[in-house]
């Protein structure tokens, strides 16, 4: 029998209330900048549960590029040995400040989201493995890519492969080329290349991811819903499906 954690990208209600419905979050707090280490300390309290579960977003310093507009929500400076998964000392210490925010969550699961402008380049390629094997070290990766020139290069594969990292998918439109995990972002809909977020699924929508889920379904599986305010009647309606379907 396989298990599955259904939550959303971000807490939408107070932490007290999501935790008496959901035992799993994705922190999206640390994509952009860093909260303080009390911060996330009291993020912990607030929730109460040992067993609550966070996966954490990845900081975008070390997966965007430097001279993007929204660069500046970082907080860093810009600096070209930021970003792109580059393996340089500048991104190595801000991973070292990162994974001091796992520490605080008692969170060994960590997502990473690579922009649509981060294309499978040899570049990129070997700068991509030499960054993951850096800092893999007992710790659960997710990589979600928004580029298809990774879907058409076998690098990808065997980065996920040897370093042993979960294809993060949005299920409804993709399927994940490797993992020792499932983990699934429901972003809403899309129109061509463009996601539209604040899409509400349907229940034949729901019927499907579940369908999807049973198909592909490993021993532990993610479901979080990120389609904008939607996104919390989304996750409740999943959760109540599932428990009734696989009673």
């Amino acid at each position: 029998m396989f298990s599955v954690k259904v939550g959303c990208c971000g807490f939408q209600i107070s932490k007290k209330k999501y935790a008496e419905i959901f035992d799993l979050v994705e922190v999206q707090e640390t994509f952009y900048k860093l909260p303080k280490l009390e911060t996330v300390r009291r993020w912990r309290e607030e929730i109460g549960s040992e067993s609550f579960e966070f996966s954490v977003k990845a900081w975008m310093v070390f997966t965007h590029d430097p001279s993007s507009a929204i660069w500046r929500k970082t907080g860093v400076p810009k600096d070209d040995d930021y970003g792109f998964l580059r393996p340089t000392g500048k991104n190595l210490e801000a991973w070292d400040h990162f994974r001091e925010i796992l520490r605080e969550l008692n969170s060994d699961l960590v997502i990473f989201q690579s922009p649509p402008s981060f294309k499978a380049t040899d570049e990129n390629i070997k700068n991509s493995r030499d960054f993951f094997e850096s800092i893999k070290g007992g710790l659960r990766i997710g990589w979600e890519i928004r580029d298809e020139s990774w879907l058409k290069s076998d690098h990808f594969k065997r980065i996920l492969e040897d370093l042993g990292i979960t294809h993060v998918v949005d299920p409804l439109y993709e399927v994940p080329i490797h993992g020792s995990f499932r983990y699934y972002r429901l972003h809403g809909s899309r129109k061509g290349r463009r996601i539209v977020y604040s899409y509400k699924y349907s229940e034949e929508d729901l019927l499907k991811l579940l369908e999807y889920l049973r198909k592909y379904a490993m021993e532990v599986n993610y479901v979080l819903f990120n389609n904008s305010y939607f996104s919390l009647d989304n996750a409740k309606s999943f959760k109540s499906l599932l428990e009734s379907q696989l009673k």
